[in-house]
């Protein structure tokens, strides 16, 4: 094991046995459970106070608890977010087994891989997808939980990589009166205020009116970089009778920053006889045009109870975005390892995107067997405008920098291209309960999508059509004592686009996964579970090795692993929440490649990583103080040939509440360690330094 995660490893297994001892040693027989209709998916917030989650997955479209589902599901809850005050999206993913999050730096978007493949693009809010690429960082904090789905999720989701697929549980209005306020401060003057405000508008709380909302202001460790940011979420619940619910969802948001962009391999992850480059480094100008980007939403989730036994969820959103911004890229230490080569790209995005999902369920017997049939269609539809221009930027010193270059942009731009993807299909699953300890799921869906471009400097256009059935199955036994067992397959596509040298079009990738596993309550408080998997990823694009400037559809790449998963309130104010992940990452087909590939790992994935969080609120975390704390590790990794050195960092929180008041201080990277978050082609990403936040937060 990585001496790096070694520490990790040893509270991993502390906190596994304290688990174990706190476990009801008293076996309990459960009786036959008879048929019971599927519940409508409201998620109401006060459910889940602690680190367990109790609740149903919002992405698994049913309302079986997370114990008795057959895959992999982590749920990242309210509680935990606030304990350690997480501000962003890798914030939260960093408690998730077998994900890298965070992985080209702080650049203002979200990035992430799962079971070793990217996922940036595989992002769904209250499971709807946002959109087919990833241009707009979400804001985590109107948001109850963070859902990680692992493996391929293609039978509920359409076209998504195989590695799996994040989502995001919006905030939403219920009968609780709620006013909150709090304003934070912390390092490189991060300055925030934010409100959570409901309001219930009738007698029996269905209708009810929730507003969150957010202004963050914050300077950057490397110089001339900051992130301005403004949220707003209005949502309405409506009361339709008693058989129906309704909530209206709806949310803007604007950025403004100055991206990072990371630093030179050399002199930074790797050596150069020049000395370190100061990890404050800019290596854009100063004066380069900030980002400016704003997205909207509008959206509803409706449920109905037929009085057959069906229930009926249809959910629909509109969004829109717009990205304009201006980057430095990085293109290499010149010769003396001293200068650093530039190129500039203005860059203009302008998106729409509409997406519905429409299911039915029931529950009903047949003879001996319980059923829960699950029947949906899904649609999903993205325009997007793309306008880039390539620029000259002169080259900068990195030991000795001195800005003010001129940037040129020509008058005609590089790129001017509208991509338009579409794509639609129908899913089928059924959950069969055949004996009171047996379980057997069972699913299939067909999908078509269409994927068109048109560019406007050469006036071409050009059309890629897939189609594909996937499916999954798995079988779940319950062993008694909290002990559930399974066995998973399942499998995923995603459309290439483009065309081969004979003008072909590309083959969908295909995806595979093979996984066993257990899950564990060991009491009411405790959940454990461990997974082991396969996962093939076919039909990856590579490089034409007969035909320069073309790709073939013909690499593949696996992925093995190990994860271990720990959520546990213990009582006595004792909660913790851990993982635990071995990823073997590797390609294992590069379509005959001049220089083979073949046994490579996949870039920016650590065979090693973890995480552990503790607190320990001895009157509760609504009275008095609350201590908490952790460490998070990755082991090395490789990235365009280079080496990432692994790292492991220390956490800790400090909160006091006290009647309508609440007070909170978080370290992240309490000892201050230098490390990388992954690399590019010509630039290794910066991890987050020390940093402090420190918020003073009021229910009124």
């Amino acid at each position: 094991m990585n001496l790096h995660l070694l520490p990790l490893a040893c509270l991993l297994g502390m906190a596994a046995a304290t688990a174990a001892r706190t476990a009801d040693a008293t076996d309990a027989t459960d009786a036959a459970q008879a048929t019971a209709l599927p519940a409508v998916q409201v998620r109401a917030e006060a459910a889940d106070s602690g680190f367990r989650s109790t609740r149903p997955a919002q992405s698994d479209k049913s309302d079986t608890p997370l114990a008795q589902t057959p895959f992999s599901i982590t749920v990242v809850p309210r509680a935990l977010l606030d304990s350690q005050q997480a501000q962003t999206l890798a914030d939260a993913l960093h408690n998730v087994s077998g994900v890298v999050a965070n992985t080209y730096g702080r650049r203002g978007w979200d990035d992430l891989i799962i079971r070793g493949q990217t996922a940036s693009d595989s992002l769904f809010v209250d499971g709807l997808r946002t959109a087919s690429n990833n241009r707009v960082a979400e804001q985590l904090f109107g948001m109850q939980q963070v859902e990680v789905l692992k493996g391929p999720a293609s039978l509920l989701y359409g076209q998504v990589l195989p590695g799996g697929l994040v989502n995001l549980v919006s905030k939403r209005p219920d009968a609780r009166p709620l006013r909150r306020a709090e304003l934070g401060v912390g390092s490189d003057g991060l300055q925030q205020g934010s409100v959570d405000l409901n309001q219930s508008l009738s007698a029996n709380g269905k209708t009810a009116l929730r507003l969150n909302g957010l202004a963050m202001n914050a300077d950057d460790p490397t110089d001339h970089v900051y992130f301005r940011s403004r949220w707003i979420a209005p949502s309405l619940s409506l009361d339709l009778g008693a058989r129906t619910d309704v909530v209206l969802l709806t949310s803007y948001q604007e950025r403004d920053y100055l991206r990072q962009q990371g630093l030179p391999w050399e002199g930074s992850a790797a050596s150069n006889p020049n000395g370190r480059i100061d990890r404050a480094l800019f290596t854009g100008e100063p004066t380069q045009p900030p980002y400016h980007s704003h997205q909207s939403r509008i959206g509803y989730v409706l449920d109905h109870r037929f009085d057959n036994g069906w229930t009926l969820h249809h959910a629909a959103r509109w969004q829109a975005f717009g990205l304009d911004g201006f980057i430095v890229a990085n293109n290499g230490l010149a010769a003396d390892l001293r200068t650093l080569r530039r190129t500039g790209t203005d860059q203009h995005y302008d998106g729409r995107t509409w997406v519905q999902d429409t299911y039915l369920q029931r529950g009903f017997a047949s003879g001996a067997w319980q059923h829960t049939l699950t029947a949906g269609v899904d649609a999903f539809k993205t325009w997007e405008w793309n306008v880039q221009s390539t620029c000259r930027v002169g080259t900068l010193n990195v030991y000795a920098p001195v800005y003010g270059g001129a940037i040129v942009c020509p008058a005609t731009p590089s790129r001017d291209n509208l991509s338009v993807v579409s794509s639609g299909g129908l899913y089928l699953r059924d959950r069969i309960q055949f004996t009171p300890d047996w379980q057997l799921l069972l699913g299939v869906r067909h999908d078509r999508s269409r994927n068109r471009s048109e560019d406007h400097l050469t006036g071409t256009n050009t059309r890629n059509d897939a189609s594909a059935s996937t499916g999954s199955a798995a079988l779940m036994f319950d062993a008694g004592g909290g002990l559930h067992p399974y066995a998973s397959v399942a499998t995923s596509f995603y459309p290439n686009v483009g065309t081969d040298a004979q003008g072909t079009q590309f083959d969908p990738e295909r995806g595979r996964q093979v996984e066993l596993g257990l899950k564990m309550e060991l009491d009411a408080g405790t959940s454990l579970s461990m997974a082991l998997y396969d996962l093939r990823r076919r039909n990856v694009l590579q490089s034409d090795p007969f035909n320069d400037g073309y790709s073939i559809a013909v690499g593949e790449q696996r992925s093995r692993g190990v994860e271990l998963n720990a959520a546990a309130d213990l009582g006595s104010g004792v909660s913790l929440f851990a993982g635990y992940a071995y990823t073997d990452a590797l390609v294992t087909d590069d379509g005959a490649q001049r220089v083979t590939t073949v046994g490579d790992r996949l870039y920016n994935v650590p065979k090693h990583s973890g995480s552990l969080w503790l607190q320990y609120a001895p009157h509760g975390v609504d009275d008095g103080w609350t201590f908490s704390g952790g460490a998070r590790a990755e082991g090395e990794k490789t990235a365009y040939g280079q080496r990432i050195p692994g790292y492991m960092v220390f956490d800790a929180g400090l909160a006091y509440r006290q009647g309508h008041w609440r007070y909170a201080l978080n370290l992240k990277n309490a000892f201050d360690r230098d490390y990388y978050s992954g690399g590019l082609q010509r630039a290794v990403a910066l991890g987050d330094p020390r940093t402090l936040l420190f918020s003073v937060g009021v229910d009124y």
